[in-house]
């Protein structure tokens, strides 16, 4: 049997809303202001050669696949446009994107399915789908890397729908400016 990893970079106020500022997002940006170092690219390059797969939902999957396809001078690009990936959607119909398949159906069998077929999947982004897995228990671990800011406002890792969790905390590291948790259910 595999694992749903959730993989997301938020800040202390647990906005995960466009780190990168792609989205051009009021709260967006946050995640250049801040070094990550050798320790958090580690951290990110082995999450991602360990991986199986990799499932996104629609939003996230069309900022990498504009942003990726055309990175192919590392191992980390490699991997990132070799792996598969799976992509939960119901208006995606033909994805450009190499080793990607659509996943139109119930989220929640579909996860399932693929948890027990294919493996470590990482799931990056993707807020709505996060929070669906989420609020059925289908998330096998959480992995946040935090940084050192309070956006105050925007998308929050965990929205207000109610769905509790108690969580163990199995792994804490400083990368730079950012800290590293790992937490799985309890």
């Amino acid at each position: 049997m595999g694992r749903l990893v959730v993989t997301e970079f938020v800040t202390l106020d647990g906005v995960m809303e466009d780190p990168g500022g792609a989205e051009k997002s009021p709260y967006g940006g946050w995640a250049f202001q801040f070094e990550r170092g050798e320790a958090g690219d580690r951290f990110k390059h082995e999450e991602l050669m360990a991986a199986d797969a990799l499932l996104l939902g629609r939003r996230t999957y069309e900022g990498f696949a504009a942003a990726w396809p055309d990175r192919n001078d590392d191992d980390f690009g490699k991997r990132m446009n070799s792996i598969p990936k799976y992509v939960a959607s119901r208006t995606l119909t033909e994805p450009a994107w190499a080793n990607t398949t659509v996943l139109s159906g119930n989220l929640v069998d579909d996860a399932t399915r693929l948890r027990d077929e294919v493996g470590e999947i990482l799931i990056e982004g993707s807020h709505r789908l996060v929070c669906e897995l989420h609020a059925h228990g289908l998330v096998d671990e959480y992995r946040l890397m935090v940084f050192p800011i309070i956006a105050g406002g925007g998308k929050r890792l965990f929205d207000e729908s109610g769905t509790p969790a108690r969580l163990r905390l199995v792994e804490t590291r400083q990368a730079a400016d950012t800290v590293l948790l790992r937490y799985r259910p309890a």
